[in-house]
């Protein structure tokens, strides 16, 4: 069976991998991750020659039709989030290549967002550390 090739572009959180059970994949492909991105459009097709599945994260990494012309061994474009406006579809459609997404809720960024405007307001915000322990509120008089 071939093993399949699988990048990860643009986790400069370093977080990919612990994201979701890669576990299923071990002995099926082989999987790497590049924390940092290239912006120059020749650098990026070198980097992604060896790979058939190129998953990238939201619109850091455009994958234009030129782009994904020169890639002769990719099958699989997965992008995160329910759209990407930096990958050129019908490109990889003509050549066979699918392109899945993640999908996407606004609904707990939303929350997250008027939480963060209700403690700011009520000054009621706090550091935690690394053990999960409340320090001093900081911003109390």
């Amino acid at each position: 069976m071939k093993k399949y090739k699988i990048v990860v572009l643009d986790d400069y959180q370093n977080v990919a991998l612990e994201s979701a059970d890669w576990s299923v994949l071990r002995n099926r492909a082989d999987i790497a991750v590049f924390q940092d991105h290239l912006d120059d459009p020749d650098a990026v097709i070198e980097r992604l020659l060896p790979f058939d599945v190129v998953c990238v994260m939201r619109e850091r990494t455009p994958l234009p039709r030129n782009g994904i012309e020169r890639l002769p061994n990719l099958k699989l474009i997965a992008s995160t989030g329910s759209a990407n406006a930096s990958i050129d579809v019908p490109a990889a459609g003509e050549r066979g290549i699918a392109v899945v997404h993640t999908g996407y809720r606004s609904d707990p960024t939303i929350e997250f967002t008027w939480a963060l405007i209700l403690a700011a307001a009520r000054q009621s915000t706090m550091e935690i550390d690394d053990n999960g322990s409340c320090l001093e509120n900081p911003y109390s008089a």
